[in-house]
This record gives C-alpha cells, sequence and structure tokens, in this order.
C-alpha cells in the first residue's frame, strides 16, 4: 500500500503542466527540518498531490515518487534531502484551498494545520476525498 503526501510548488516556478512535459524531476530546496523529513520517509511509489501554492491555492495532479530521498545537490551547508518524482495524471477538476476548507471530511489535513509546510503527510481517506472532489479516478 502506497504513503500519500501532499507537496507545494508556486506554478511560476515549476507548474504541474511541466512536469507533464519533463515526465520527472528532483524535489528539491526544501529547506525546513519537518518537510525534510516527510521527503525522508517517502517510498517508491507513494502518491502525492501536487498543490499549486500563492498563486491558484489548488490541487492540480497526482504524482509519484521515483527515486528515494538523497542529498540535495542544490544546498550549499546542511543536511537537506531530495526526491526524484514523476507525474501521474492531472485532476479532471482543481481542488481549491477554499473547496478543501469547506469540506468536512478535509478538515483535519495538514495543508490547512501545517500550512507552512512544503511537504505533508495526507491520509488515505483524505488523498481519496481530494480525487473524488477533482473528479479523477487513478
Amino acid at each position: 500500500m502506497p504513503g500519500y503526501f501532499l507537496v507545494k510548488s508556486e506554478p511560476f516556478k515549476y507548474p504541474f503542466s511541466k512536469l507533464l512535459t519533463d515526465k520527472r524531476t528532483t524535489w528539491d530546496g526544501v529547506r525546513n527540518f519537518e518537510a525534510r523529513n516527510h521527503l525522508r520517509s517517502m517510498k517508491v511509489g507513494d502518491l502525492l498531490l501536487f498543490y499549486h501554492s500563492n498563486e491558484g491555492k489548488e490541487i492540480v495532479g497526482v504524482a509519484k515518487v521515483a527515486r528515494t530521498a538523497y542529498p540535495d545537490p542544490t544546498a550549499d551547508e546542511g543536511d537537506w534531502s531530495v526526491v526524484d518524482i514523476a507525474p501521474v495524471k492531472a485532476l479532471a477538476a482543481p481542488v481549491s484551498l477554499a473547496a478543501i476548507r469547506e469540506d468536512t471530511k478535509l478538515s483535519e489535513m495538514l495543508l490547512l494545520r501545517r500550512s507552512r509546510l512544503s511537504v505533508v503527510p495526507v491520509t488515505a481517506a483524505e488523498f481519496k476525498r481530494v480525487l473524488e472532489l477533482g473528479r479523477t479516478k487513478l
């Protein structure tokens, strides 16, 4: 059974559409210890909700972990990690932050409670509910 996470990216820096084109990317630049530890807990095949932060503020796609954590080549100092991810599918309908806040099944989602983190775990039930709201089947 896969694990589930949510990863955030500002769409002007790296939108989900670019991941669809690239087919794979390194998820780098995480500089928060809690978020880094979430990266380190990921396993190949874990599923990721891809969230556009700042602009859009919505979950727009699903990706998967293609390579587990290894040292972040962009880090000049410190003990930072990256994972490689690959696209799975764009959501048929983006799921906005407002819709997540309004949905009682998502009220405990760490996206809401730990909103400053760029990587957070998601429960299987939350993942399933986001897919329902996004009118998407995997």
